[in-house]
């Protein structure tokens, strides 16, 4: 397949420099390791003017600020006495970790996925302004652009199971005793759900101790129904509908009434769509032109029969484009985040 002979968008220009560079690697290196040194040869502040509009429509939240809860927030002490220094020792980075323009797109990439970055805004060392902040699913949208690229094409014809999407952590399993006295075998079954008649609130807790951006909704007959994401907890406060129960309102009845809350107020919103499946043989293309084009952040697997075995994030596909070649950071991250389980240092 020949490379496009003008890039489409100033992500498709990134895709170009990928294709050139392929060109001149080394012939004994593997696709993968081809990837990472086209990648560790583009510098991020490319990839800050490539990657545009970093922060997309799903990484944006546009609460409206009404009903009962936000007047009693803004009216009591804790509102009003607390400051921002109060609060900056919580996030992990103080308040967040930097990417350099002097810094390379594997870098970005690296810190995006096994380090579990949401997003980086691109600073010039020594100024005083953020240039652009990348996210993980600009990196995605930068992806889908890349479509019919040569090096793109030979990664994204890879069937999920072939890259080993979707990622089965211990934490997420739980042994499947049924199957187990029936075929005699070791199986497993994804466990990070909640089930339609438990109280959402647990979901929420359940996300929060897991360390988890979202989770499906489960239906009486083991099937997904919906999705619930972290930040949906706004809908909690600001919903009237839902505020009045937030204390006992189950999952089912809350993404109704959040629908509801949507389709009422014109708003545009993931929830609106469901529960995004796809299967195992489906390839990495298929899955980064669906979470690019549906403007979610996640997506389940299932059986032939609809059963869940897993979900695949944007960290996911992010992971699976990219390794860290050893001592790559150096002691920097030592003693700071986990290693992650599938790490390969």
């Amino acid at each position: 397949m020949e490379a496009m002979e003008s890039p489409r968008s100033p992500e498709a220009e990134l895709g170009h420099r990928v294709e050139d560079l392929w060109d001149v690697q080394e012939p004994q290196l593997t696709p993968s390791e081809k990837l990472n040194s086209c990648f560790e040869n583009i510098p991020s502040e490319a990839a800050a003017s490539g990657v545009t509009n970093g922060v997309g429509p799903q990484d944006s939240e546009e609460a409206s600020m009404g009903g009962s809860f936000f007047e009693n927030l803004t009216a009591s002490d804790f509102y009003k006495n607390t400051k921002v220094q109060d609060i900056s020792g919580s996030f992990r980075w103080a308040p967040f970790l930097a990417l350099q323009t002097s810094d390379t797109f594997l870098t970005m990439l690296l810190l995006l996925s096994k380090y579990r970055m949401k997003s980086l805004p691109v600073v010039d060392l020594g100024g005083d302004k953020i240039d652009n902040v990348i996210t993980q699913s600009a990196v995605v949208h930068m992806l889908a652009e890349c479509v019919g690229f040569d090096w793109f094409e030979r990664w994204g014809k890879k069937q999920l199971s072939e890259v080993g999407l979707p990622i089965m952590r211990p934490s997420q399993l739980v042994k499947d005793q049924k199957l187990n006295g029936a075929r005699g075998i070791e199986t497993y079954a994804f466990r990070i759900t909640v089930m339609e008649d438990e109280p959402v609130l647990q979901a929420f807790q359940l996300m929060r101790k897991k360390r988890i951006g979202g989770l499906p909704v489960v239906g009486n007959d083991g099937k997904a129904v919906g999705n619930i994401s972290i930040r949906d907890v706004h809908f909690l406060l600001t919903a009237p509908e839902i505020y009045k129960d937030y204390r006992s309102i189950t999952a089912k009845n809350f993404l109704t009434e959040v629908r509801r809350y949507l389709e009422d107020h014109h708003e545009a919103s993931p929830m609106l769509l469901g529960v995004i499946t796809c299967k195992r043989d489906d390839t990495i293309k298929e899955i980064i032109l669906r979470l690019d084009s549906e403007k979610i952040q996640r997506i389940y697997v299932v059986d032939g029969e609809g059963n869940l075995e897993g979900v695949i994030t944007l960290r996911d596909i992010i992971s699976r484009l990219v390794h860290e070649p050893h001592g790559y950071f150096g002691d920097f991250f030592d003693g700071v985040v986990p290693l992650p389980e599938n790490s390969r240092v």
